[in-house]
């Protein structure tokens, strides 16, 4: 019997998590993974449901890989995730192509489902599992170089923000605990990882599931104490609840990179109350002036939504002078649309695409001035860089990053002069500040 597969992960570091699972229990069962779709007997593709752009990615690549399927009927076409848990019955009428439907919390359930898949077993074609919460015991085949990884510590959200479906798809918060998540990243140190990236819907809500209290303070540093890892990095915190302590712990520990990514999504503070967001535009204006004077170091990052319902031109103006004021590093914008199934989709006054459009450029094109005058600070320092290997602009190059840019999200620093290996944590002299990225030569 040919037990193949082929993968695809779309979505984010967190639904990568889960993907990484399901390849090493696969593989743990017999399974054999391959590149080539052709060769596989069975195409496994794990969506993203989040939004209107993720989810028409996600039907793309389904369309694409059940094209396999015409020149080879006998190849098994498998849907998982966010996608298949947001639109269940509905996913499974439409896309007839697909021999079987898995939800979110079915990745435990890999290896018996593809397996009776496979060998003609009578099988439902929907499976929506009760919740799990991956462990440290589970096999992980990495898919990210040897030298990161993402540490996934909690599943779930209890935020419900009114534009946002991850609760009703997802479930509520599931936080595992500090002596498991201590233990994978003990394995994952020992495999090589230089930077583990802390990774959740809201990093700053662990713990208050499963120990009646926020515990992220004493989840890094823990993993200070216990592992050997060289860089921690923290991304989505919430901005109502990063306390004064972890800012402290951050400032203190050449170990937890000075990076704090704090999505606020609007600052217009009766947008943020549509919003059903925790705090107000004073309260991130307090937030920053904080961090700055706990850690003058800090890079921030963080993610604006706009045009969403009831926006106005003055809301948009709240947003620019708060940027023009603080100087951000890194700012992520998107556009709003309506999400089938969220609260804001019933809102009044909806802003027309080409509006909310037309906002997102201006707020880029100020964003892009404030990032190059950010980064100019760095012109004739030494920062250490994670070397990530060859540039994909030049081999001539090399490409890394500086404890102030996070993987797969903000650019990077491409070293003209010097050579090193990837996964090396080298001394770089910045010696250019582009928009995006630094230019500099190993010391």
């Amino acid at each position: 019997m040919n037990r193949s597969f082929h993968l695809v992960s779309l979505g984010c570091p967190k639904n990568l998590v889960d993907s990484e699972v399901v390849y090493g229990l696969l593989e743990e069962g017999g399974w054999q993974g391959v590149e080539d779709p052709e060769e596989a007997a069975v195409l496994l593709i794990n969506t993203c449901g989040f939004i209107q752009p993720a989810v028409e990615e996600s039907i793309e690549e389904i369309l694409q890989l059940a094209a396999y399927k015409s020149s080879d009927p006998d190849k098994k076409l498998v849907v998982i995730g966010c996608l298949v848990q947001r639109y269940r019955e509905k996913l499974e009428a439409e896309l007839k192509e697909v021999d079987l439907f898995v939800g979110t919390e079915g990745v435990v359930q890999m290896v018996t489902l593809l397996d009776s898949l496979i060998g003609g077993k009578q099988i439902e074609s929907l499976i929506i599992a009760d919740p799990y919460l991956m462990t440290s015991a589970l096999p992980r085949r990495r898919s990210t170089p040897f030298f990161r990884a993402w540490l996934k510590i909690t599943e779930g959200c209890d935020n419900r923000c009114s534009y946002c479906l991850i609760p009703s798809i997802r479930g509520r918060l599931r936080s595992r605990s500090e002596e498991d998540l201590v233990e994978e990243a003990r394995t994952l140190t020992a495999g090589g990882v230089r930077e583990l990236s802390l990774v959740a819907q809201d990093l700053t809500a662990y713990g208050t599931d499963l120990y009646g209290e926020r515990r992220l303070e004493s989840l890094v540093v823990r993993l200070l104490d216990e592992t050997s890892v060289d860089w921690i990095r923290l991304l989505y915190l919430y901005p109502s609840t990063v306390s004064h302590e972890l800012l402290d712990i951050i400032g203190g520990n050449s170990r937890v990179v000075p990076y704090l990514d704090i999505p606020v999504q609007h600052l217009s503070t009766r947008i943020l109350k549509a919003m059903n967001r925790r705090y107000s535009r004073e309260e991130v204006v307090d937030l920053v002036a904080e961090i700055r004077r706990r850690i003058p170091n800090a890079a921030l990052r963080t993610t604006l939504l706009l045009g969403f319902p009831g926006e106005t031109e003055e809301d948009v103006r709240v947003v620019e002078s708060f940027l023009r004021e603080t100087e951000l590093d890194h700012v992520g914008v998107f556009g709003y649309a309506n999400e089938e199934g969220s609260a804001a989709q019933k809102l009044s006054d909806q802003v027309e695409e080409e509006e909310t459009h037309a906002r997102l450029e201006r707020i880029l094109a100020l964003q892009s001035e404030i990032s190059q005058r950010r980064l100019k600070r760095f012109v004739n320092t030494v920062e250490p860089v994670l070397i990530e290997g060859v540039s994909r602009e030049s081999d001539l190059l090399l490409e890394g990053r500086t404890r102030y840019q996070a993987p797969e999200i903000d650019g990077c620093v491409l070293i003209n002069e010097g050579k090193t290996r990837s996964g090396q944590i080298v001394e770089v002299e910045i010696t250019e500040a582009q928009t995006y990225d630094l230019i500099g030569r190993i010391v």
